[in-house]
């Protein structure tokens, strides 16, 4: 499915271009966006590599990626990262995750990008679970999950080898009958 566009009152996701490195480098590469991300944060490299890697996953047959820009309709900036990955080890599955500009937070658009991931999965790719995990000390995500219908479902130990040290992630999932249920 190409080109992914899905919107929201405030925010629209829409595929990566190349000339977004800048945009998601100002949330990859801050300490403040990736403090409780997997990873440390990304050089302008690195981001470049990540761009170049989405955009050429976004025309894949089959298509096994959705790395997508959030954008803020109202100033029409990048202001976010959603990502839906299937599932290689689960049938009609994929992982999501996501990750917002510091100076995008606290005014509830977390929650509505995890929305609008949900309903790219659940909706147009009919998947039956989508699911992601999150550091233990992630309490905003932990809320922004829980806020858009989603269920902890528990710890995946040692999971993140992050700045040399092993820590846990706490798994919150979704599935489509909850989706429809929700949408009602």
């Amino acid at each position: 499915m190409y080109p992914i566009k899905r919107s929201s009152p405030r925010l629209e996701l829409r595929e990566l271009a190349i000339e977004d490195a800048d945009a998601v480098l100002a949330i990859y590469g801050s300490p403040e966006a990736t403090e409780h991300l997997s990873f440390e944060p990304r050089t302008r490299e690195q981001v470049g590599q990540i761009v170049a890697r989405s955009l050429a996953s976004a025309t894949a047959e089959p298509r096994s990626e959705y790395a997508l820009a959030v954008i803020e309709r109202d100033t029409n900036q990048l202001i976010g990262f959603g990502r839906l990955a299937m599932d290689p080890h689960q049938q009609r599955a994929a992982t999501f995750g996501f990750a917002l500009r510091p100076d995008a937070w606290g005014v509830g658009y977390g929650l509505e990008t995890v929305r609008l991931l949900l309903g790219l999965g659940f909706d147009d790719l009919d998947l039956h679970r989508i699911w992601g995990a999150r550091s233990p000390l992630n309490e905003a995500s932990a809320k922004t999950m829980t806020a858009a219908g989603m269920v902890e479902e528990g710890y995946i130990r040692a999971h993140i080898k992050k700045a040399g040290r092993w820590r846990d992630s706490v798994v919150h999932a979704m599935l489509d009958d909850e989706w429809r249920a929700l949408c009602r």
